[in-house]
C-alpha cells in the first residue's frame, strides 16, 4: 500500500514562498509523482508532474517560471517550491502517485487526477495580500 504524506503548507503573504513536501512510504522513483491543488469550489488542478527516469518536469501555466518540482529517491520525498505566491495559489495541495508507465502516456497526461491511483491528504496554503 502507498502512503503520501504532505506538509509544508502554511499562512504566507502575498510574494512569499513555500516549499512543500511530500513523504511516500514506497521508493518513488517507480512512480510517477505530481502535484494537485484544489481551491473551494473549483476543479482539482495539475500543478506539476515528473517523469524522474527522464529527468522531466512539467508545470500548468498557472504555475510555471515560478514554481519548482523535485524528487529525493533517497528520503523517499516530493518537493515542490513555490515562490511570487498570490491569493489565486490558496488552495489545498495534494501529492498523488502512479506506478510508472511508459512517457509517452505520462507525457500528455500527467495533468489528470484519474490517472493517479494514490493520493495524499493536502496540506492548506493559504496567500494574503
Amino acid at each position: 500500500q502507498v502512503q503520501l504524506a504532505e506538509s509544508g503548507g502554511d499562512s504566507v503573504q502575498s510574494g512569499g514562498s513555500l516549499r512543500l513536501s511530500c513523504v511516500v512510504s514506497v521508493d518513488p522513483y517507480s512512480y510517477s509523482m505530481a502535484w494537485f491543488r484544489q481551491a473551494p469550489g473549483k476543479e482539482r488542478e495539475g500543478v506539476a508532474g515528473i517523469y524522474v527516469t527522464h529527468g522531466v518536469t512539467d508545470y500548468a501555466d498557472s504555475v510555471k517560471g515560478r514554481s519548482v518540482i523535485s524528487q529525493d529517491n533517497d528520503k523517499k520525498t516530493l518537493y515542490l517550491q513555490l515562490r511570487n505566491l498570490s491569493a489565486e495559489d490558496t488552495a489545498m495541495y495534494f501529492c498523488a502517485a502512479q506506478e510508472r508507465g511508459s512517457y509517452r502516456d505520462w507525457a500528455p497526461s500527467w495533468a489528470r487526477g484519474d490517472r493517479y491511483a494514490y493520493w495524499g491528504q493536502g496540506t492548506q496554503v493559504t496567500v494574503s495580500s
